[in-house]
């Protein structure tokens, strides 16, 4: 176990996810001050009681991700605007009181691989859904991702899916607590099963709304 400073945040990380975030209170321009310094690595986790921005300290859910800062930009009054990739999965074990900030001991939990031929297979199942999903997201929103240059790596592949399902952080932190990476990449399926067939009918219900008559009053 180590000592992690922990950023609980309003949403879900995944590993090889970038974050931007922009700093302004001071425990955390404290604690980011001093990752930056030592190149060190901070959590993020998502809040489960409590709220993102000041006031007291949330209470995080246990399990989160790494995040490491690739880029940051000073900006006036000590505040920083940051982008962060996420980079390993983590339970933590205690927090410890000791800083304006939450700082937990904390033990790296990574993803059980198990058969990557079987990875491999059910991985080969979610690519479509996942592609067809953003040329769907394209229909409503601009979404900055190619669907024909996915990850080759499965897990980087389950990753990003799960990152980029539109749906409540709740939902999306169950997949982050999936016992295996196979059980990730099931469950990110299932849901995307459904999530492609809530966008279709978005799309449909637009399309509709755009042939009814306008009234003149």
């Amino acid at each position: 176990m180590f000592e992690l400073p922990i950023f609980p945040l309003n949403t879900v990380l995944f590993p090889g996810m970038q974050l931007p975030l922009h700093i302004f209170e001071a425990r955390y321009k404290q604690m980011i001050g001093k990752c930056l310094e030592s190149d060190k690595v901070f959590g993020v986790n998502l809040i489960k009681h409590g709220s993102e921005a000041l006031g007291p300290l949330p209470e995080p859910f246990l399990i989160g991700c790494t995040a490491r800062i690739i880029e940051s930009q000073p900006l006036e009054e000590g505040r920083m605007q940051l982008t962060a990739i996420g980079e390993r999965r983590f339970r933590i074990q205690e927090l410890i009181g000791d800083q304006p900030y939450l700082v937990g001991s904390v033990e790296y939990q990574p993803f059980a691989v198990g058969q990557p031929e079987e990875l491999g297979k059910d991985v080969e199942q979610l690519s479509p859904k996942v592609r067809q999903y953003i040329n769907l997201l394209n229909q409503i929103e601009t979404v900055d991702l190619d669907p024909d240059n996915l990850p080759q790596d499965p897990l980087m592949q389950g990753y990003l899916a799960a990152a980029l399902l539109q749906m409540p952080p709740n939902e999306k932190q169950k997949l982050l607590e999936s016992k295996s990476a196979l059980e990730l990449i099931n469950s990110t399926n299932q849901v995307y099963s459904r999530e492609i067939a809530f966008l279709r009918a978005v799309i449909e219900r637009g399309k509709d709304q755009s042939k009814s008559p306008v009234s003149q009053n």
